[in-house]
């Protein structure tokens, strides 16, 4: 009888560990993604002032800067994984067509406040990308968790759910054509 008691309260903990580790792995998914949503609040803070600053030094580009507005706009707006990261690749379409108006504009290209600006998106979008790094791996070990025997009965038990991926945009995964 004591052996069929040690035998129950074994399977007991070892239920209680993985749903524990579950949990855990769950946590550390949210943390992660509040870790990206931090770097891309300080994007979208950065923004209004750059496109400021573009206002007048290239005030003819106003199609440029609308899409940037209504890009900023949109990825505060949404919210999933999927629909976060397709948002987010748009707004970093738009913020790489302002840099490239930098070329054209000299004043622009000259300007304090554009050049600690660019300075400071380049900056948090190697943040951004570090954290989505980070997300990944961290979605990859829940999810390879609620995968394998026998944390997957324990995972549908108590019906937690894989993540998804933060995943780059179709565009983002053609290289560019260099030509010389």
């Amino acid at each position: 009888m004591w052996t069929a008691i040690a035998v129950i309260a074994l399977i007991l903990l070892y239920f209680i560990a993985v749903y524990n580790g579950l949990v855990a792995r769950q946590n550390q998914v949210k943390e992660a993604w509040a870790t990206i949503d931090t770097q891309l609040k300080r994007r979208y803070d950065l923004i209004p002032n750059l496109v400021e600053t573009v206002k007048g030094a290239a005030a003819h580009e106003k199609s440029t800067l609308n899409e940037l507005v209504k890009a900023r706009s949109e990825a505060m707006s949404v919210t999933g994984a999927s629909d976060k990261g397709q948002a987010e690749n748009h707004l970093t379409d738009a913020l790489k067509s302002i840099f490239a108006l930098a070329e054209n504009y000299p004043t622009l290209k000259a300007n304090e406040n554009f050049l600690e600006l660019q300075r400071e998106l380049t900056d948090t979008e190697t943040k951004i990308q570090a954290a989505r790094q980070f997300y990944n791996t961290v979605v990859m070990g829940l999810n390879t968790q609620i995968q394998q025997f026998p944390s997957n009965i324990v995972a549908n038990m108590f019906h937690i759910t894989e993540a998804k991926m933060f995943e780059a945009a179709e565009t983002e995964k053609v290289a560019p054509k260099v030509k010389f």
